[in-house]
């Protein structure tokens, strides 16, 4: 099976500083693979997680999140993950079905911000590089539709918490998911070129994201309207490209892993984040990776011999397969950058501008009129047909599970 989890991998012997806690992560990680018999993508049962440690002779014990969330004031809604969690002895005994290691995400109502996502985290294993970064991008950019933004980070007992802003749909995955459902080709270039600027917007901070995958990507129906916004969600593996200078390991999903976080000696830049934005495209229309091994020994011999990937018959469209391949590029340095991508003929030629939907522009005239009143909650995107995601062709991909509605409440 799969796993879309992302996880961090060393790559060699010499673990220093920030590698040893990448080594016990990961140790961790492999520890609770092995006793979920290597199932990566289920949900966990508390009760056979009990048996499993009963008998290891460990003693595992259950957390209230949301008894903490209530001493904080804040009204517990309903994980917006299913799970089970269990605490034995040193780490997360868990697993969140579509998120990373180490946190639960509740939806919650809190007086003075209204609906929130709360990730709560044990302070022993929470790691502030996300805080810092959503800081990063708060001080420099304010605010950006396409990027998740980040509220508060605070102590509660045990636990850390970091409040966001609430993503009302689900993730991008759940288009990948259905492929029984067509996904008309104006949305799919409006949907890639709303990840494309978000992708800009956070590079331009100078992070790197280092796990952008369709996971990773959330879905918003802003209040009152039919437009639909991608963000760009969890930064628990971001760092400054500086930074990344010299270390021993590499962050993220398999499967989305450039070709050079394979090779020695390890070099990590925002290119890394290009080549995983074009396999994020490459399985909303192909529903499959171009290389997919569980392990990260086996991806890497199998990438390490590859010249570049082979075009799929699923992609019919030149002027698309040209982009993706130059996000797919296997040398880092002529891989497309995110400003360049935008600019490729893929967005801002003939066809593209043919492709434009009545409904699009519908839906940019109609923020034009709130825009006119005053209203802040208007971007320039919203204004612009060509970033425009109209909110019922997104819609038809929930056959089973529907978009959590709370408008009735509030937004």
């Amino acid at each position: 099976m799969q796993s879309n989890e992302g996880y961090i991998y060393p790559i060699t012997q010499d673990v220093v500083g920030d590698s040893k806690i990448a080594e016990d992560q990961y140790s961790q990680k492999q520890n609770l693979e092995s006793d979920l018999n290597q199932q990566p993508n289920v949900i966990v049962d508390s009760q056979i997680v009990k048996q499993q440690n009963a008998q290891k002779g460990k003693q595992p014990f259950e957390i209230d999140f949301e008894q903490i969330l209530r001493q904080q004031m804040i009204v517990p809604i309903r994980p917006l993950d299913q799970f089970h969690l269990l605490i034995s002895n040193f780490y997360f005994f868990y697993y969140l079905k579509g998120r990373g290691a180490f946190g639960i995400v509740y939806l919650v109502y809190d007086h003075k911000r209204g609906f929130v996502a709360n990730k709560i985290i044990l302070k022993q294993n929470y790691d502030k590089r996300e805080w810092e970064a959503a800081e990063n991008i708060h001080n420099k950019i304010k605010t950006c539709p396409f990027i998740m933004n980040h509220i508060q980070y605070q102590n509660a007992d045990i636990c850390s918490i970091l409040v966001s802003e609430f993503s009302n749909m689900q993730t991008l995955d759940i288009i990948a998911k259905q492929p029984q459902i067509s996904l008309p080709m104006y949305i799919f270039r409006a949907l890639m070129k709303q990840i494309l600027e978000g992708i800009r917007v956070f590079h331009s901070t100078g992070l790197v994201h280092r796990d952008i995958k369709c996971n990773n990507i959330l879905l918003h129906n802003p209040r009152n309207s039919r437009r639909v916004h991608a963000k760009i969600a969890d930064f628990g593996f971001s760092k400054k490209e500086e930074e990344l200078n010299g270390i021993t390991y590499v962050a993220g999903t398999i499967p989305y892993m450039a070709p050079e976080m394979f090779k020695k000696p390890l070099i990590i830049t925002q290119k890394v984040d290009m080549y995983a934005v074009g396999i994020t495209f490459y399985h909303i229309i192909t529903k499959d990776y171009p290389i997919k091994y569980n392990s990260f020994t086996d991806q890497s011999l199998v990438i390490n011999e590859m010249p570049h990937i082979e075009r799929p018959a699923e992609i019919q469209d030149n002027i698309l397969w040209d982009l993706l391949s130059q996000l797919l590029e296997f040398d880092p340095t002529k891989r497309l950058t995110a400003e360049e991508a935008l600019q490729h003929p893929f967005f801002i030629g003939k066809q593209a501008t043919n492709d434009i939907s009545q409904l699009q522009i519908e839906i940019a005239r109609q923020a034009e009129k709130i825009n006119y009143y005053g209203s802040r909650k208007i971007t320039e995107y919203d204004l612009n047909p060509s970033f425009i995601v109209p909110e019922p062709e997104i819609k038809k991909f929930y056959t089973n599970d529907k978009p959590l509605n709370i408008r009735k409440i509030k937004d």
